[in-house]
């Protein structure tokens, strides 16, 4: 098995502003990061999240230690969730088997010990815990449902809320997915931040000759990136995060900080942005 790691420093606002295309992507931007056999781990300085993969291949992987946690087991003081981005995938844990469909999600409370991916392909996202809740597998039929937008504005998407205070208990840990109908590509639009509390984006279901642009920076001094299929966004809390795409797709968002209400925001108007 292979275990790679890196770590993204925390960036200011003052020095994002001077970032050419290629410093905005070495800092906020992750991609190759699903190979088969491998776990890949990005370790953030913002509010310690860590995110990455796991692509089992021939053999199981286990994911038993991270240096970069200073822990001698990876959760010893963490929780993390694993969205199962196969058809099918097994994750095991804490003795138990989770038999995982497409787009379900794995909540995996503090202290319970090594993981093993059995089978499958999964996206991980691990924050620090300060009590241990109960392992659970939340289905897609079990996500609190949202629908929100119009055809009008091009924003009619279903969020689905999986480690949410409504669904599942977690520390600090919130995370989801947004999916658009077709012909909708903004996301979200006013924009807002929330200064309380970072955010990661994995973008999926991006047809092979279509990107999305993801927009970032303080309301008055924005950048963008543009994103293929399975690439990550790392957002600092003093940013906005909203994107667009050629076409309709799907993202995965996680949050850690101060506050696990997914309303928590501070809108930005339209005549606002810069």
């Amino acid at each position: 098995m292979t275990l790679t790691s890196q770590n993204r420093y925390a960036i200011d606002p003052e020095a994002a502003k001077g970032f050419d295309t290629e410093a905005l992507r070495r800092h906020f931007h992750v991609g190759d990061l699903f190979a088969p056999g491998e776990i890949r781990l990005v370790y953030t300085h913002y509010d310690r999240l860590i995110l990455g993969s796991a692509v089992v291949d021939a053999a199981p992987l286990v994911l038993d230690h991270m240096a970069e946690t200073g822990t001698p087991g990876f959760l010893d003081r963490r929780e993390m969730g694993i969205l199962c981005l196969a058809d099918a995938g097994t994750v095991s844990v804490g003795g138990s088997r989770h038999e995982m469909a497409r787009e379900e999600i794995l909540y995996i409370g503090m202290g319970a010990g090594p993981i093993t991916f059995e089978t499958g392909r999964f996206y991980i996202l691990s924050a620090p815990a300060h009590q241990s809740h109960p392992t659970r597998l939340i289905r897609h039929a079990e996500a609190r449902r949202v629908e929100l937008g119009a055809p009008e504005t091009a924003n009619e998407r279903t969020i689905f809320q999986y480690l949410h205070p409504d669904v599942c208990d977690s520390c600090q840990l919130v995370m989801g997915i947004t999916r658009f109908k077709a012909g909708s590509v903004w996301n979200t639009m006013p924009a807002h931040v929330h200064d309380r509390r970072m955010e990661a984006y994995l973008y999926f279901d991006i047809p092979e000759a279509q990107r999305v642009f993801h927009f970032m920076g303080q309301p008055q001094e924005t950048r963008h990136m543009v994103i293929a299929n399975e690439e990550a966004i790392i957002s600092p809390p003093w940013s906005i995060h909203c994107g667009a795409g050629t076409s309709a797709y799907a993202f995965c968002w996680a949050m850690a900080g101060d506050n696990v209400d997914f309303t928590d925001m501070d809108m930005i108007a339209m005549e606002d942005l810069r």
